[in-house]
């Protein structure tokens, strides 16, 4: 059997690919998980989320510093950590942040493939607020942390 693709027909023009049968999976799986995602995320989902303001304010932290440790987010919101936890589940629910997991610490980051309106969204939205009153102090009191992980994870 060949493991390659070397032409795919489409609209009855040929291409030639080259490409294993594996590769072709990852592309094809990939092609799937943005559909998916642009599909569920839309402008409900998003204010929802942002409606909420320890969600909120959990995103703007994530949208100015990248990924975080649940750890910074329980420092930096002065919050316990099942509020933030059970927070931050809704949002990788809504598929709005991910998660990556490095022995008993978690970290999640806004989910890059989301829609670039709501990126924009984000981003617009930190710019104008960080200065502002909660989230000021968020991140200060996240600068101020003095063990705060080096994202390896958290000691």
């Amino acid at each position: 059997m060949n493991k390659s693709l070397r032409t795919l027909c489409l609209c009855g023009e040929k291409f030639s690919l080259g490409l294993s049968t594996a590769e072709l999976k990852y592309i094809l799986d990939h092609i799937y998980e943005l559909t998916y995602i642009r599909a569920m995320i839309d402008a409900k989902t998003v204010f929802s989320a942002l409606s909420n303001e320890i969600r909120l304010r959990c995103l703007l932290l994530m949208q100015q510093e990248g990924e975080l440790c649940v750890c910074e987010l329980t420092t930096a919101l002065d919050l316990s950590q099942p509020m933030i936890s059970r927070h931050l589940a809704l949002l990788k629910e809504n598929l709005l942040v991910l998660d990556r997991r490095e022995g008993q610490w978690v970290y999640y980051q806004i989910n890059p493939k989301l829609p670039d309106w709501v990126l924009t969204v984000l981003s617009t939205t930190a710019t104008a607020n960080l200065a502002a009153k909660p989230f000021s102090d968020d991140l200060q009191r996240l600068e101020n942390m003095l063990d705060r992980p080096d994202r390896s994870c958290c000691e």
